[in-house]
């Protein structure tokens, strides 16, 4: 039976404009949308957004920073942090993205979906309670887990974070919550400087962080190796009831901001690998939301790799059991330091 595959999309998304030059423009989700139109219109449900409500959004975020998006309205240009410039429409895009996710969720949990991709902007990641930075607004996958939380009582919700930038603002939200497990691969050297191996969780949350810091001349065989190997424990040892990816694909090689040498091909192995770990924790719902890309081919030719495999019908090639020295250190250093929690290293 043919999975059945979400994608969230909107034309407002694309009227957060904040600026010419900024890498973060609105033909990310146009070469998207193209080549949804193209490759996949007949294989996925179409879900429009709502926007969240402000309850929602207070889950995570300050009333005061709230208030801070919703004065932008009308402006034609306002600086919220240096590298986070938005336009007269963004508090509707910002505010679409994050109902767009908690309406991809709601789809799921009332079984009408396996998965959804959730293709919106402004991206999440990097949005803290009470201050925007790294291109980001609201905490798109951050209010939904809280949401999941506190609305339908779930207790483990993984977010896997494959942005080559570190997720500063998902590890600080859910860094004492022993209900959400974040599990973040990336590169140190580049924004947030957030990350480090030993940041690992705080009170409840002890060891419910893990961070794999990756080398910049990371490979396909490395990053494959790497989620095998913890990817996989997380998953089979604590059993995750949902699964979130904040769905960044900067790592590739052609990205200007993330350069390292992934390929379009790493993205299909690592959602072949999600979606055979999600089955075996009885279908767990899978929820990917957009984050970094910044090469429009690159970017498009990634996620047609990722629905590739979420709308396939047929038997699927087994994933690759490759090994490599980067990747053996990397697991060796992350078992080494997680496994006096005993929560997924055994």
């Amino acid at each position: 039976m043919a999975l059945k595959i979400g994608i969230v999309r909107d034309p407002r998304y694309m009227d957060h404009k904040p600026g010419l030059v900024h890498p973060e423009s609105p033909n990310r989700l146009r070469s998207l949308y193209r080549m949804l139109d193209k490759d996949f219109n007949d294989s996925v449900i179409y879900i429009e957004p709502e926007s969240a409500t402000l309850e929602q959004l207070e889950l995570v975020h300050t009333p005061a920073y709230i208030k801070q998006i919703m004065s932008t309205a009308g402006r034609d240009f306002t600086t919220l942090a240096p590298d986070t410039p938005v336009s007269a429409n963004t508090y509707i895009a910002a505010w679409l993205a994050v109902g767009g996710c908690i309406k991809a969720l709601e789809a799921l949990l009332a079984g009408q979906l396996r998965a959804c991709f959730c293709m919106v902007r402004p991206p999440g990641h990097h949005a803290l309670a009470d201050r925007a930075g790294g291109f980001c607004i609201f905490n798109n996958l951050g209010v939904t887990a809280k949401y999941a939380v506190e609305k339908y009582g779930y207790k483990r919700i993984l977010i896997i974070d494959w942005d080559i930038h570190h997720g500063n603002a998902l590890q600080d939200l859910f860094y004492r919550d022993n209900r959400v497990l974040y599990l973040s691969s990336h590169y140190m050297g580049w924004y947030p400087h957030t990350g480090d191996w030993e940041e690992t969780g705080e009170g409840e949350g002890l060891g419910y962080n893990v961070n794999l810091p990756v080398p910049k001349e990371l490979e396909d065989n490395d990053i494959i190796h790497i989620y095998r190997e913890i990817l996989g424990r997380v998953v089979r040892r604590w059993k995750p009831e949902l699964i979130f990816v904040a769905a960044g694909f900067d790592a590739h090689e052609k990205d200007p901001l993330g350069r390292t040498r992934l390929t379009e091909k790493a993205y299909l192995w690592l959602t072949q690998m999600v979606l055979q770990l999600s089955d075996s924790v009885r279908g767990a719902p899978i929820l990917m939301a957009l984050e970094g890309g910044y090469d429009l081919w690159a970017l498009a030719s990634s996620v047609r790799e990722v629905l590739g495999v979420l709308t396939f019908q047929g038997r699927r090639d087994r994933i690759p059991l490759v090994s490599s020295r980067r990747g053996s250190e990397v697991v060796a250093r992350a078992m080494s330091l997680h496994e006096k929690y005993g929560i997924w290293t055994a």
